[in-house]
């Protein structure tokens, strides 16, 4: 049986975050669509977003990472797409929250806002944790 893929994506402010968010999804067992950047130099945040909703949108994976300098702006051009539910995280129980009321589908970090070991914990209860439906489903219809 194939493992989950998870995207993952950035601009250069998320870069170093990325690539050891990127470790942790691998050593939890998953295969990580890398869709950049992929070093520090300026680019634009809205490219990467755009990438990781597409991916979403054609089947490729159901679930995504996404971290810019301060995580708003990334977040922003990700919840542009209306199959995205792309979640800007500060701990681990926005992030928990974020699954079981929101069904998000993307977790968001800011690489100059959180630190890393926040971060690593975001991603672990972000993939281990569902979404509780029930009164929040009629909520999430409302979205898409």
């Amino acid at each position: 049986m194939a493992n989950e893929v998870i995207a993952i994506a950035s601009d250069h402010g998320g870069y170093e975050f990325k690539e050891i968010l990127k470790s942790e999804l691998i050593e939890y067992g998953f295969d990580v669509n890398d869709l950049g950047c992929h070093d520090t130099s300026s680019v634009d945040y809205p490219d990467y977003a755009h990438a990781l909703a597409d991916t979403l949108k054609n089947g490729v994976v159901k679930r995504g990472v996404l971290v810019c300098g301060s995580g708003i702006g990334i977040s922003i051009a990700a919840n542009r797409h209306p199959h995205i539910r792309a979640a800007l995280v500060h701990d681990a129980l926005t992030a928990r929250l974020s699954r079981e009321h929101n069904d998000a589908n993307v977790l968001v970090l800011g690489g100059r806002t959180t630190g890393i070991e926040v971060a690593k914990d975001c991603l672990k209860v972000f993939l281990n944790t569902g979404f509780d439906g029930g009164r929040h489903q009629n909520r999430i219809n409302k979205m898409s």
